[in-house]
């Protein structure tokens, strides 16, 4: 997950205060001097740092910690706040048009992935807010550009307007504006030319096609891995556009985070999405609490119950909690599970949204790799039906036979078979379990 190092620096910075029954101003004075030098090793713009340490100190030595019964915890509230404000307080919504179609201008460099966002950010409004967009392809000096927005479409089953690389970039946006009238379409994704770096010809461009589209959203499209840079760039695009918000690109990389704790407080421009991996569904609302708590080692509930309710089949859910009762569940049912899991995103991305997942046992550190489940999946495929649904038929010949056809072995497929019991038995205890009874530890296969 993005903010990785960052995280980690925090939490382990934050334990020692918790459980504090008294916090001095040294404490905290100690404790600020390690959020600094953790901020600043995550590229976060050193200004925003200052601005930020400053307000936490100031709070946390106030009344509203020293004088309250758990100043530990106090303390760590105070910065959970601090950092959801840093990052923008509340979540910032597309802001629509009354009087369709709303018009989205993308901008931003080179390979900072606007083309794909746009077909992301479009797929996104249409399948949650039932959104009829229409993109259009203004980027007329890069070829791939053109073809990579019309294939986009195609996978998507969405339409395109462009044509082709010898037209004006300014009268194809204003073509697409009138184009997505005559249509009916609700939203209009101007996909515009970028450049390696900012220039005035590019600039210049850009100001023309917002001034024939007057577009309700211009949404900056910026590579997170790039660090400080991201933020100086956000600065020349907001400072000559007037940017309404941010899409943050690759947070899923090996990012230090910095630029999305930055970019709101230099900008003042609301992150309003981030992507989150290559999947053209990969792309999620920015959430600034949800994030805080993240990066605080609390864990983001809510985006994980969005995910399974967004992906997983409600009646089937209710069937399932049924057969774990019954003890009636089989291997093809957990094959169906897997696969309602898998289409939720990337396990290690599901678990980093679990309070206190890094600190569980064998978590810490714990790389998910998610092609482990095409093995699980293979062991379970290679069963005759007889074997699924009755898994306590399976004796040594037979356990041969499924590790050779699935290409693993059979350690593997006692592994499994274990790991299968010991979850019946274990959602069997959570289904049946009253208010306050200790709850099971639940296993992912191969893990």
């Amino acid at each position: 997950m993005a903010f990785e190092g960052l995280a980690e620096r925090l939490q382990a910075t934050l334990q020692k205060i918790k459980g504090k029954g008294k916090v001095s101003e040294a404490d905290v004075k100690e404790m600020m001097r390690e959020v600094r030098m953790a901020l600043l090793e995550a590229d976060v713009n050193f200004k925003v740092v200052k601005s930020f340490v400053n307000r936490v100190k100031e709070r946390a030595v106030g009344q509203e910690v020293l004088e309250s019964l758990t100043p530990g915890q106090q303390v760590i509230k105070v910065v959970k706040e601090e950092l959801t404000e840093l990052m923008g307080g509340d979540a910032s919504k597309i802001d629509m048009s009354k009087k369709p179609p709303t018009v989205i201008m993308m901008v931003g460099l080179q390979g900072a992935g606007k083309t794909t966002t746009s077909g992301k950010l479009a797929n996104y409004l249409r399948k949650k807010h039932n959104k009829k967009p229409l993109m259009a392809a203004a980027d007329v000096y890069r070829p791939a550009a053109v073809d990579q927005l019309e294939t986009l479409g195609r996978e998507l089953q969405l339409p395109v307007y462009s044509k082709g690389t010898d037209a004006n970039p300014v009268d194809i946006a204003r073509e697409a504006v009138e184009e997505a009238k005559e249509t009916h379409q609700d939203i209009v994704f101007i996909d515009t030319a970028g450049r390696l770096h900012i220039d005035e010809t590019l600039m210049e461009e850009l100001q023309q096609i917002k001034e024939v589209t007057q577009p309700d959203e211009i949404l900056l499209v910026v590579d997170a891995m790039t660090g400080q840079d991201a933020v100086n760039v956000a600065e020349s695009f907001n400072d000559r556009l007037g940017l309404t918000g941010v899409v943050l690109t690759k947070l899923d990389g090996d990012s230090r985070g910095g630029a999305a704790l930055s970019i709101r407080s230099v900008t003042e421009t609301p992150i309003k999405f981030i992507g989150t991996g290559e999947k053209l569904d990969a792309l999620e609302e920015f959430h600034p609490d949800r994030m805080a708590s993240r990066i605080l080692g609390m864990g983001d509930v809510l985006s994980l119950i969005e995910k399974a309710q967004t992906n997983v089949d409600e009646k089937k859910a209710k069937e399932l909690e049924d057969k774990f009762r019954s003890m009636s569940f089989t291997f093809d049912d957990f094959l169906e599970q897997l696969g309602q899991v898998k289409q939720m995103g990337p396990l290690d991305e599901l678990i980093g949204m679990l309070p206190g997942a890094n600190k569980m046992k064998g978590m810490k550190n714990l790389e998910v790799d998610d092609k482990q489940l095409v093995f699980v999946e293979a062991i379970i495929q290679s069963m005759t039906k007889q074997e699924r649904e009755s898994p306590e038929i399976i004796n040594a010949s037979r356990k041969k036979r499924i590790a050779a056809g699935s290409g693993t072995s059979v350690q593997k497929v006692n592994q499994l078979l274990k790991q299968f019991n010991e979850m019946k038995k274990m959602m069997k205890q959570m289904t049946n379990m009253q208010k306050g009874k200790k709850k099971g530890q639940m296993k992912f296969p191969f893990m």
